[in-house]
């Protein structure tokens, strides 16, 4: 391919419809036929990365293998794609504008009056093309977060916009929109979209294709409707995206409506027959349907409720690691969101976790909710439940141990109490340096790091190798003046990052699983490749 295709992914009449999902999936089409292919997230925010986002509000803070703080929309490309998105394929508002003022101050732009526009759409395609340029990317996929319509989003419009005139065969929009079903109604309405459709008129872009997001399928009626009342030349160019059972079932659905066909057209290329990589894509997708077992997992922590409504996108990629390893043991997994502090008001609630097969705590920051999970940590131990605990959930493992097996009371971490005796868990110098600074953005381990396996551990035979590297978002770490404590009292250390002697993996003696890890592995879990941790806790939940 001669260059590369740019495919911009722009929202219609809400967020939250699907946009990273559908990018995700236009993707894989692509990766399917042998194309690298890549892809790009937008935030209209002010905020430098998605670090300092509250993942309540935001959902989940997906860390990329060079250490960036980004958006969740990051991890579904990587799953989908299956391939590490690096931090040059994320970009905000606050991180466009940030460049573009450090390049006024050193003299970048040589007296010339620096201007909203164009600088700042000029840097947005700058940042577009040097990601391209890193990885040689055939096709590359831009998600535009929030929607057409709100003010945030004007300028990445207009670098959308720049880039058409300038490559008109190389670049295409699609539309992803909202078509309701109104309950006393009882029919699926396009007007919202067409609306949509005119307010992207109003920046000076037509789409291409709109995905037609809903409930149901899109008929024929509403298909010809939409192309007529949108701007588009066939019902061909409406693509009916409806909710799905599996996400990972819209490659296919979209497959069918022949869209990767219709969008080489309008790129101007030749589309290469699918390859290999589509038969196991869609044996995976068998898979999420075809499972005879099910899997009972307990996930306790806090970021599960706002008002009325539970938000698992707090922990998106932890539940698509788990999903993958159940769907390759052929099991499904029935999650249930358990909050913590349920358990700090009545202990006897702890018995409802001998319902379940397996056990994780996710990572999580804050002192709310802790003494329950601690309590939950015990309860899996003592009962002999497979457990996982990732980043917090390793911490909070440790320290149960010292306080109910060593006898430390007081074991704790500065997190929580700084003042205690027993800190299992501490901060090294770096970080006190940087908390006492009030820096936090983009401050914390981040990244990938290597870790070293003790020969004849569980999670050395669980990787079948001596040495492996993982992602980490923390800012404190273990204790090394209890690692031998706790090592001769039956909780192993058994992962070391030699580099700094810090502890990665704690593993405990005589139990089915229980297993804690500094690290997120949840963010290396791919469908067609899930994790060795996780395919271990289901192994051992099935049992």
């Amino acid at each position: 391919m001669k260059n590369t295709k740019f495919i911009f992914i722009i929202g219609g009449v809400l967020s939250g419809v699907g946009k990273g999902v559908t990018s995700a999936s236009i993707g894989r089409m692509f990766t399917n036929r042998g194309y690298n292919v890549s892809a790009i997230k937008i935030d209209p925010y002010i905020n430098v990365d998605a670090g300092t986002m509250n993942p309540i509000e935001h959902g989940e803070v997906f860390v990329t293998e060079d250490g960036d703080e980004t958006d969740q929309d990051i991890g579904n490309y990587e799953r989908f794609l299956g391939t590490n998105i690096y931090s040059i394929n994320y970009m905000t508002t606050g991180r466009v504008y940030q460049t573009v003022i450090a390049q006024e101050r050193s003299m970048y732009y040589k007296g010339k009056c620096v201007e909203v526009v164009p600088h700042i759409p000029l840097e947005i395609i700058s940042r577009i093309k040097k990601a391209s340029e890193k990885v040689k990317a055939d096709i590359m996929i831009i998600e535009i977060g929030g929607t057409v319509g709100e003010y945030q989003n004007i300028l990445f419009l207009e670098a959308a916009r720049m880039m058409r005139l300038k490559q008109p065969k190389d670049v295409v929009y699609g539309l992803v929109s909202y078509m309701p079903v109104p309950r006393h109604l009882g029919e699926m309405k396009t007007k919202p979209t067409q609306y949509a459709s005119r307010t992207l008129n109003s920046s000076g872009l037509q789409a291409d294709f709109i995905i037609a997001r809903g409930e149901d399928k899109l008929d024929k009626p509403r298909k010809e409707k939409l192309a007529l009342m949108c701007g588009l030349n066939s019902e061909e160019e409406i693509i009916s995206a409806p909710d799905v059972q599996s996400i990972y079932d819209i490659p296919g659905i979209f497959e069918k409506q022949n869209f990767a066909k219709n969008l080489a057209k309008k790129l101007h290329f030749t589309l290469r027959p699918e390859d290999k990589t589509k038969k196991e894509w869609d044996n995976f997708a068998l898979k999420t349907k075809s499972a005879t077992k099910e899997l009972k997992v307990a996930i306790i922590g806090k970021y599960f409720g706002t008002g009325n409504y539970t938000l698992s996108d707090s922990y998106i990629s932890v539940i698509e690691a788990i999903k993958h390893a159940g769907w390759h043991h052929g099991a499904t997994i029935k999650m249930s969101w358990l909050d913590s502090e349920v358990y700090e008001l009545d202990q006897k609630k702890l018995k409802e976790l001998k319902n379940f097969d397996a056990m994780i705590v996710p990572g999580g920051f804050g002192t709310r909710g802790v003494e329950g999970v601690l309590l939950a940590i015990r309860f899996a131990r003592e009962n002999k439940i497979p457990y996982l605990g990732l980043c917090y959930g390793m911490q909070l493992a440790a320290i149960e141990f010292a306080r109910n097996v060593l006898g430390i009371k007081d074991a704790n971490t500065v997190e929580i109490n700084s003042k205690s005796s027993n800190l299992i868990i501490h901060i090294n110098e770096s970080q006190k340096m940087n908390v006492n600074s009030n820096r936090y953005g983009g401050t914390m381990r981040l990244g990938g790091y290597e870790c070293d396996l003790k020969e004849g551990s569980l999670v050395r035979k669980l990787y079948g190798q001596a040495q492996i590297s993982e992602r980490h978002r923390h800012r404190y770490e273990f204790n090394n003046d209890y690692r031998e404590q706790l090592d001769k009292a039956g909780m192993k250390i058994v992962g070391i990052n030699k580099q700094s002697n810090l502890v990665e993996i704690i593993e405990l003696k005589d139990h089915p699983f229980f297993v804690g890890v500094q690290f997120h592995p949840e963010f290396k879990s791919r469908p067609l490749s899930p994790h060795p941790l996780f395919m271990g806790l289901v192994k051992a939940g099935l049992k």
